[in-house]
């Protein structure tokens, strides 16, 4: 017996097939073969076409079964992770109304400020546990001020998992853990934060049921079936945003577990007891063992500029591997004889108070430096971003105990690992998982069996740990150097 788990990103539609038994991964894969559009019609805006999400949600179905050659009906269940933070909108016939407003979107940055400063920091903090931001709510307001007539069409709003979930089953659910990415979880009432919904004068029926995780939230209808491949009537049993569910994909469930994330963004996920938020900087989750006799929340710390500066400068530099642009790099020493990269090229960044202070080279000398030394610079700026995010973390009452990150393109890096480890003083364990696989192992937990589900990963994913390095000075001068050239920019902006 088999279950399936979906990864939805903004850049492409991961599925994974694990045994039900042991958690073992039998297929991982992901459509389409190159990267998703993400339209931009004007600065700093995102969108995509959720339908999109659904066909490549049927490909990469029909290529799982057909290539781990198992029998579809063995399929059991299934989990969903999702881009965090986007808006989807459908009318009462369950289409779309317009694109996605997904999470790098910056649109919404100005109504969830003015939203902050007019009800009041210590309503938001104590409540919401964060500002109302850029989130799906300001993004929804932003929909009602400037496109009045799509808005008077919509019959409810969503997160991009909770669009999968309608196409699948028919109906149109929600969770606690999305509506909290939302900025939409009243913590303190332990319901949806209607009075955030009334300040931004949207009508209160347009939220969706809520469903608990870990239990049946609808079963896959004939006409998913007859498009996915999936059988019908299995049912879906697991959604959350993809950090809490990478942070699950990691075991990372308790007080003081960490999760780390180094993709097109990068992220650290600090599991806590749950307790008023202190800093705009830091976000507050659901996370997915969220329960009222055991309130775990997910400190978020979001780096928009991360894996997406070196990617810019595979693209633009000759199109080298990673590899072999990580090679070149360990041939220059740390500080990279002076070059600094500022990563923060991807819009507004939430631990700068959105302030979006975009990307800077700095002290390029033309007759010394090379690619080599950008390479290693920039997997050094983005390492110090890092290392900044978790000085925000602690400013903000989270534990740090264990930290633990899956083996994707940044963590690849040892250059970037050690320095992170180095910098915070704190092994950092790698483990070949993905959020798709995440999602999949998940459905097993209906039965609440937490340790069991943690043994899995352990035994089936872990691959190395990266342990301070003894040597820690040149490492803490070259991010004094660096800080030291951020506040000058942040002071500027």
């Amino acid at each position: 017996m088999y279950y399936i788990g979906y990864d939805i990103g903004s850049s492409s539609v991961k599925a994974a097939l694990v045994e039900a038994e042991t958690g073992k991964k039998v297929i991982v894969l992901n459509e389409p073969q190159n990267e998703m559009e993400i339209l931009s019609i004007h600065p700093d805006w995102a969108e995509q076409d959720p339908e999109i999400w659904w066909q490549h949600i049927c490909t990469a179905t029909k290529r799982a079964i057909r290539e781990a050659n198992i029998d579809a009906s063995k399929i059991q269940g299934i989990g969903i992770s999702y881009q965090m933070h986007g808006l989807v909108i459908v009318d009462k016939g369950g289409n779309a109304l317009r694109n996605s407003i997904i999470w790098c979107d910056s649109r919404a940055v100005e109504i969830g400020n003015t939203a902050f400063a007019e009800i009041g920091e210590q309503k938001c903090m104590e409540h919401l546990m964060n500002s109302p931001g850029n989130f799906t709510a300001s993004k929804l307001k932003w929909v009602k001020e400037n496109e009045p007539e799509v808005y008077n069409k919509i019959d409810k709003y969503m997160l991009p998992g909770d669009y999968i979930t309608l196409k699948l089953t028919g109906e149109v659910t929600t969770t606690k853990n999305g509506l909290s990415e939302g900025m939409l979880w009243d913590y303190k009432e332990n319901k949806v934060a209607d009075w955030l919904l009334d300040y931004y004068g949207i009508d209160q029926s347009l939220t969706p049921k809520i469903v608990e995780n870990f239990t049946n939230q609808g079963v896959v209808t004939d006409k998913a079936s007859a498009e996915s491949g999936l059988p019908a009537g299995i049912p879906i049993v697991y959604r959350a945003g993809d950090q809490p569910n990478n942070a699950l994909a990691l075991n990372v469930l308790n007080p003081g577990e960490v999760a780390a994330t180094g993709g097109t963004s990068g992220v650290f996920y600090a599991v806590s007891e749950m307790s008023s938020g202190k800093s705009t900087r830091v976000n507050n989750f659901v996370h997915v063992n969220y329960e009222l006799k055991t309130p775990r929340v997910g400190k978020l710390l979001n780096i928009n500029g991360a894996g997406i500066q070196y990617r810019w400068l595979r693209n633009n530099m000759g199109n080298e591997s990673y590899e072999a642009m990580n090679e070149k790099a360990s041939n220059i020493e740390v500080g990279s004889e002076g070059v600094v990269v500022i990563p923060f090229g991807n819009g507004a960044e939430r631990m700068f108070n959105n302030k979006n202070i975009g990307t800077h080279f700095l002290n390029l000398n033309l007759n010394i430096h090379n690619s080599a030394h950008l390479f290693r610079a920039s997997l050094e700026g983005i390492a110090f971003s890092f290392v900044y995010g978790m000085e925000c973390l602690k400013d903000d009452n989270a534990t740090i105990n264990v930290i633990r990150a899956g083996n994707d393109n940044l963590f690849r890096s040892e250059i970037f690992s050690n320095t992170v480890a180095t910098l915070i003083g704190h092994e950092i364990e790698i483990y070949n998982t993905t959020g798709a696989v995440g999602a999949a192992r998940a459905v097993g937990l209906k039965d609440g069996d937490y340790s069991k589900f943690g043994a899995n990963v352990s035994d089936n994913d872990h691959v190395m740990t990266f342990l301070p390095l003894h040597n820690a000075a040149p490492y803490e001068a070259a991010y004094q150097k660096w800080k030291q050239e951020l506040e000058l920019i942040l002071t500027t902006k």
